[in-house]
């Protein structure tokens, strides 16, 4: 599960123009405006990432006017989101450990999203029904969630030197196919699905033919892609019909990510198209702001694109990390 909420170190406080009142404070790889004098370089916080969805609290009442929503998935609470204040891009927040007692036994790092009873703040992805959902994601069978670089710094020195490649990330739901032991199924990004050639999630099968093509490679197999195209998410990509952009293929019987070659091939004898590639090299060396500033920039339909996603190019999980396009990300909309 993806840590939401967790003990941080400031590492740098600095100063906005012109403010009185505020200033702000660096963590992680992560910025946030916080009131001057809150913070100094070196305390330790309570950081919630983008995302995070807080329960209805005392202490988070200060975030009513701003952050307060409610739907259906989620219930009723407080959204922390991307915004801009006094002309400074803010992501997360950060909150004084004097706020949580109850943590007081906890280290820097520490992961405290389930102690927080923080949650992801969720959007149905689709605008009609993706399926009839038969049971849970099969165990073991691994997800599509790419860590933020922000949250994970480390990741660029041990990419450093390294033969790389970095696709656009599409703007859509996650959509699995796997074939084991002779059956071919589907998943959403944590259910799978039934059968039914009108389920949304089944759509990659029957548009492309993947039954019997899966099945002829007799192989342990899965491939993970996004799928896109009217009735999902905003349909970014204004696409006229669905779509699915593979970006894994998992070969079941090791766990093991294909490389990138050897997953294009396969995909290409498939008939499938793959995430767009925007960039390939031997030897990484971006920092932080560079890759941010890649990430950034529209997809074809003059639309923001969500953002990139970087990769060893010969063993992706061994390094994998996303970095979102802070553009969209200012534009979002509940």
């Amino acid at each position: 599960m993806r840590s939401l909420a967790s003990i941080q170190m400031v590492r740098e406080i600095t100063e906005i123009p012109e403010s009185d009142f505020l200033e702000v404070a660096h963590i992680m790889g992560w910025q946030c405006v916080v009131k001057k004098g809150e913070f100094q370089k070196g305390q330790l916080g309570i950081y919630f990432e983008v995302d995070s969805f807080l329960p209805v609290e005392p202490r988070y009442e200060f975030l009513r006017a701003s952050s307060c929503r409610a739907n259906e998935d989620n219930g009723e609470g407080f959204r922390i989101r991307t915004v801009k204040l006094r002309g400074q891009l803010s992501q997360g927040l950060i909150l004084p450990r004097s706020s949580f007692p109850e943590l007081d036994s906890f280290n820097e790092g520490s992961d405290v999203t389930e102690n927080l009873n923080v949650k992801k703040w969720y959007i149905p992805e689709t605008a009609t029904s993706g399926g009839v959902v038969i049971g849970s994601r099969p165990h073991g069978m691994p997800t599509s969630d790419e860590i933020r670089i922000q949250s994970a710094l480390d990741l660029l020195d041990k990419l450093t030197g390294k033969p790389y490649y970095i696709t656009t990330k599409m703007d859509g739901t996650s959509g699995t196919v796997y074939c084991i032991d002779g059956k071919v199924g589907c998943c959403s990004r944590n259910k799978e699905i039934k059968d039914e050639e009108g389920a949304l999630y089944w759509m990659p099968v029957y548009k492309y033919g993947l039954r019997e093509k899966l099945l002829s490679l007799g192989k342990n197999i899965m491939l993970i892609g996004e799928i896109c195209g009217p009735g999902v998410q905003k349909n970014k990509l204004r696409l006229p019909e669905l779509g699915w952009y593979v970006f894994d293929v998992v070969d079941m019987d090791t766990l093991e990510q294909y490389p990138y070659d050897k997953a294009r091939e396969l995909c290409e004898n498939l008939g499938l198209t793959t995430v767009p590639l925007e960039e390939r090299g031997d030897n990484f060396s971006y920092s932080l702001e560079v890759l941010l500033e890649k990430a950034k920039g529209k997809y074809p339909s003059g639309l923001f694109k969500e953002g990139i996603v970087v990769r060893d190019a010969n063993r992706p999980k061994a390094v994998s990390f996303k970095a979102l396009n802070n553009d969209a990300l200012l534009k979002e909309k509940d």
